[in-house]
């Protein structure tokens, strides 16, 4: 079972909910993917299932093709939320950390090919290690929250909320007039690009906000 716990060890008392995720928040990765920037924030749901722990490392499928990493800023959501405006966004989330929304993008883009849904291509067990949570008010500017992934030495993704296409309080905002958001339920804000595959052996270093750092790596 995967324990939310704080930056300082601290335990969280909120049960894992479910994962509410945003594709081609950010335009330059609907670019590099070849997709075009939505009208409206593309939404998908991981299984609470997917979430391992970021930093004791995680596995990958090795029998599906690629897995891509995409590195995203992610919400705690710590009260009920339904129908929300964005000014009353912030209120519901207690803390942020950084995920990965890990994507078998050779499955995806079979079943992306058939207009078939892709959930397994993001949902499967794993396919969102998450990392420990920082306590909102550590975050410096949480209208301009800096994320970065590199691997292997070499950085890979570099990006900041102010590129987002649908802003954090917008976002959870939207979110909650689809999803009632419970206590629990971890929000992820999309992917700046970068993008690129995983495998067995790599080493990650994600940093979140230019001042908290997340060592992993593919076991």
């Amino acid at each position: 079972m995967f324990q939310q716990q704080t930056i300082q060890n601290q335990s969280i008392d909120l049960p894992l909910g479910k994962v509410v995720c945003v594709g081609r928040n950010y335009a330059d990765h609907a670019k590099e993917l070849g997709n075009e920037v939505p009208d409206a924030p593309i939404l998908f749901i991981k299984p609470s299932t997917s979430v391992v722990a970021l930093e004791a490392g995680f596995t990958i499928p090795s029998d599906q093709g690629r897995v891509h990493h995409e590195a995203e800023i992610a919400l705690l959501i710590s009260k009920q939320t339904k129908n929300i405006s964005a000014d009353q966004s912030w209120a519901s989330i207690s803390h942020v950390g950084l995920a990965l929304d890990l994507t078998l993008r050779d499955v995806q883009s079979k079943l992306k090919d058939k207009s078939h849904p892709w959930e397994i291509a993001k949902g499967f067990d794993g396919a969102c290690p998450l990392s420990k949570w920082i306590p909102q008010e550590k975050i410096i500017n949480r209208h301009s929250i800096a994320i970065q992934l590199g691997k292997n030495g070499e950085l890979k993704q570099n990006g900041n909320s102010t590129q987002m296409i649908t802003s954090i309080p917008d976002l959870v905002a939207y979110m909650s007039n689809i999803f009632t958001l419970m206590p629990g339920d971890v929000i992820l804000t999309g992917t700046p690009a970068g993008v690129g595959p995983l495998e067995k052996g790599d080493e990650l270093v994600g940093m979140l906000d230019d001042q908290f750092r997340f060592e992993s790596a593919v076991l």
